[in-house]
């Protein structure tokens, strides 16, 4: 189990890392008279996303979880490719890319890399790892709720950046 917990501190590392450049681009688009929007489900989604990483451990520590490599190992793949496409995500939104909504005049909206494909590829991203980080040691728990928040919080977040998005768009 101590390998588990080495993993779900990496994502929580990975999440430190996501802060730390949301906080620069922040910085970058409000100097360029960006608008934050959205502000009042931002504290629900930080809570879910830590409530995350500690449901897995304390799910997996306090109810006895197995490793059962069928379902472990597939959804260790799962969460390394949520990795990948939500870098990829902030690589291709490049300074747009935020944990907060922050809509910049005179930007127009990104259809590059997973965007080409997905309207809301960072969003498939969070929702696999959301599933696939507690499946790793069986805290089936932990990933049914998070799914269900997580889908009631998505609702509420693609609804204010479709809003958002359309200022940019009519910008």
């Amino acid at each position: 189990m101590g390998w588990y917990a080495a993993l779900v501190a990496l994502v929580g590392v990975e999440r430190l890392a996501e802060l730390v450049v949301a906080k620069r681009n922040l910085r970058w688009s409000l100097a360029r008279g960006g608008i934050v929007a959205g502000q009042g489900h931002y504290p629900f989604m930080v809570v879910l996303h830590t409530g995350l990483l500690a449901g897995c451990l304390v799910e997996v520590y306090a109810a006895d979880r197995p490793f059962v490599p069928a379902l472990g190992w597939p959804m260790l793949a799962l969460v390394a490719a949520s990795q990948a496409l939500r870098w990829w995500c902030i690589r291709t939104l490049g300074h747009q890319w935020n944990t907060q909504v922050v809509v910049v005049p005179g930007l127009t909206a990104v259809t590059g890399g997973p965007y080409r494909h997905l309207r809301h590829p960072n969003y498939v991203a969070v929702a696999v790892e959301g599933l696939a980080l507690p499946l790793v040691h069986s805290a089936w728990v932990t990933a049914l709720v998070f799914t269900v928040l997580n889908a009631g919080l998505m609702v509420v977040r693609i609804r204010c950046e479709e809003a958002a998005l359309a200022r940019l768009e009519t910008a």
